[in-house]
């Protein structure tokens, strides 16, 4: 077994506390490979950010998870050698889909795992996430539940529709099942394409859609039941038009693609949502300039010249989040 402390890594307690006092949330960024990677620790360096390194069990496939061990625990020494003294990194399991899983995660460095139950009846939910609970804290590993289901499809995970979280179900979820944090169900949602036309509006003006606006109401009504308690929102990715722009100006094909507008997330960091789950940003913002560089220099076939350029935008990308929508800069000094 390895245990995450001997890599370098933390947990979420102690972070979430501070959030949530602060007003501000832990972003939280998917990673597939090694130049986003690079990308997320040198922006959480440079800002001083705490930040959770985020992977889902594609991903994780993907990786290897043996190497996966070893690259989080180059992040942390790779963070140490650009001046950041204390590292608060993460490594965080998204969306596990059984106790399996997370155990396999735990059992190989991960410091934090999200159990997702949310697609089960509420009592076989509720087993699951204290079974993963009862493991974990063994070992000091902190654990995120889910309540409501978000549509949308990323990886593994997919639904048509939204639930929202019942705020009336919250404190018997938390108390039985023990999780640290719990992810619940506003309005965002997986992927590229959060909303239907038929969903939003449209802006006369420019022809863009408007989503519509995520329910507050509902968070707030998960705050009344649960005071000061680390709330997490997935599928929080806002979905750049420049990056939209970019990739159809250069071959790709993303009509009407829409995500959440960043002044809801930075309301929502405000209050108990302590994380903010983002990852299709990323992809845009990799894939924008990749598409650029190969429209551009059609000869080019060096991958150090696309996947550099590629890094450099996904670090801007990162940057701009935890300064201007999470209020994450500087709280891991």
């Amino acid at each position: 077994m390895v245990n995450y402390k001997d890599l370098g890594l933390v947990n979420t307690r102690e972070m979430f506390a501070k959030a949530v006092h602060g007003g501000y949330a832990i972003p939280a960024f998917n990673f597939n490979n090694m130049e986003q990677l690079q990308a997320i620790i040198k922006a959480a360096a440079d800002t001083k950010s705490p930040v959770i390194l985020q992977v889902s069990k594609g991903a994780r496939n993907y990786a290897n998870p043996i190497l996966l061990r070893y690259m989080a625990q180059g992040a942390v020494d790779y963070a140490k050698s650009l001046g950041w003294e204390h590292p608060q990194i993460v490594l965080h399991l998204d969306h596990g889909d059984s106790f399996e899983l997370c155990k396999d995660c735990i059992d190989h460095g991960f410091s934090s795992v999200m159990i997702d139950g949310s697609h089960l009846p509420y009592e076989e939910n509720v087993a699951l996430t204290k079974k993963v609970v009862d493991y974990a804290h063994q070992y000091d590993v902190t654990v995120e539940g889910e309540l409501g289901v978000l549509a949308g499809v990323e990886d593994e995970v997919s639904s048509d529709h939204h639930t929202y979280t019942d705020p009336e179900e919250v404190i018997d979820f938390v108390t039985r099942t023990g999780c640290d944090s719990l992810a619940i169900s506003i309005g965002t949602s997986h992927g590229a394409y959060k909303f239907t036309p038929e969903q939003c509006t449209r802006d006369p003006k420019t022809g863009r859609l408007v989503p519509p606006p995520l329910a507050f109401d509902v968070l707030e009504g998960v705050e009344a039941k649960l005071p000061d308690f680390p709330i997490v929102l997935h599928g929080s990715s806002s979905v750049p038009q420049e990056y939209v722009d970019i990739i159809n100006a250069n071959g790709g094909k993303l009509p009407d693609a829409i995500g959440i507008p960043e002044e809801e997330l930075r309301k929502a960091a405000k209050m108990d949502v302590c994380k903010i789950n983002i990852d299709s940003d990323s992809r845009l913002a990799m894939t924008a300039a990749v598409r650029r560089v190969f429209n551009e220099k059609p000869a080019e076939f060096d991958p150090r010249k696309y996947l550099g350029p590629a890094r450099e935008e996904m670090e801007k990308l990162y940057k701009h989040k935890i300064v201007a929508v999470l209020g994450s800069e500087g709280k891991a000094e």
